[in-house]
């Protein structure tokens, strides 16, 4: 991502923002009035710092500073060995940390335009995958299908998914004998829920679920609770922030942001979560400091997308409660990646105090 068009006193807010989460987490006196306490472990997702380039022993010791109970690593990148006894190493510390690792990686469709070849074939990917994830103590191994560009490809985003799901059922097997779940990712616009749905369904739900991204859903032009209620069955895992969406001539234009800084009402979404998906930790990854522009009103736009009239609805209306945001920039003469860095830790920081001390969530004190 390229933030861009942030100005100095929102940065210098953000970096007070760090500061203020670090003097609450020490002083159970300035926190407000504590929310009554449910058992939904909290955890974050790596990509959300991705600027610091941590490895997995500093990202576990992040999320240890952080009291969290979980931590998506979602990259095989992220260890630098991906042997056995490496692995295991990982595992113990997690184990020290009392943190729960969940292993991911990315595209297993062989014909997405987000796949690389990196790992093999995307059968030879995901039977690694699974085999880090056993190791490692996850219960699943999350992946992608691809991104919005796969909507245009030859065939279309059924054809992508058809794909998706042959890969899934060469590798049943695998993943059953190692009692790996495979959480498939609503991923930047390529799946409707309704179609991840199908694809679970089509693979097998006994071995497949999904990663639920609760800022994916908006570039559906979906409502994040509406996909909560329809993959909430299938959540294995999750990838979760807020948004900010506001009307334009063309159609809306869509901004991440920080948990209870946008338009998803947190105490809703929990509500419906404990419901759905209790043992799923809420695992956060903010991708804040950019927007995105749907030009929906235009009749090319639903040339590449499924139009549904409620969903589009309930859409709509969150835009009409929403406002335009800045976008993130370094201020002049500051260092781009350390501004960068604050920027990205100070987003999910505030996700987690918001989420842990105004709704009510993580197993830790």
């Amino acid at each position: 991502m390229n933030p861009q068009n942030f100005n100095r006193r929102a940065f210098v807010k953000t970096l007070a923002g760090v500061a203020a989460g670090h003097a609450l987490s020490h002083n159970a006196s300035a926190a407000p009035t504590a929310p009554t306490r449910k058992p939904i472990a909290l955890g974050m997702d790596n990509f959300a710092v991705r600027a610091m380039g941590w490895k997995a022993p500093e990202l576990l010791d992040y999320a240890a500073s952080l009291k969290l109970d979980s931590l998506l690593i979602s990259d095989l990148d992220a260890y630098t060995s991906l042997e056995d006894g490496y692995l295991r190493e990982i595992k113990a510390t997690a184990d020290r940390l009392k943190i729960q690792i969940y292993a991911g990686s990315w595209s297993i469709c062989p014909s997405s335009v987000r796949f690389k070849k990196t790992w093999g074939t995307a059968e030879e990917h995901l039977a690694t995958g699974i085999r880090v994830a056993k190791t490692l103590g996850s219960p699943v191994f999350r992946v992608i299908l691809g991104a919005s560009d796969d909507r245009k490809t030859p065939g279309g985003i059924r054809a992508r998914i058809a794909d998706t799901v042959t890969v899934l059922k060469n590798c049943e097997r695998q993943a059953r004998d190692a009692g790996i779940k495979i959480a498939v990712e609503n991923h930047a616009g390529d799946m409707h829920s309704w179609e991840l749905v199908d694809l679970i369904e089509a693979a097998g739900p006994q071995f497949v679920g999904a990663n639920i991204d609760s800022g994916n859903s908006t570039w559906t032009l979906e409502d994040p609770m509406d996909v909560l209620e329809r993959l909430g069955p299938y959540v294995a895992c999750s990838s979760l922030r807020d948004n900010m969406i506001w009307n334009t001539p063309e159609g809306a234009t869509i901004a991440w942001t920080a948990a209870g800084e946008g338009l998803i009402d947190w105490t809703r979404y929990i509500e419906r979560w404990s419901a759905l998906c209790p043992k799923v930790p809420v695992m956060i990854e903010t991708i804040s400091g950019f927007s995105r522009s749907f030009p929906y009103k235009k009749d090319e736009f639903w040339a590449h997308y499924d139009r549904r009239p409620e969903a589009l609805a309930h859409f709509e209306a969150m835009a009409q409660r929403g406002h335009e945001i800045p976008n993130f920039k370094a201020p002049e003469g500051a260092d781009k990646k350390a501004a960068e860095q604050a920027f990205q830790k100070a987003e999910l920081e505030r996700s987690i105090r918001h989420l842990r001390e105004v709704i009510g969530i993580g197993l830790k004190p």
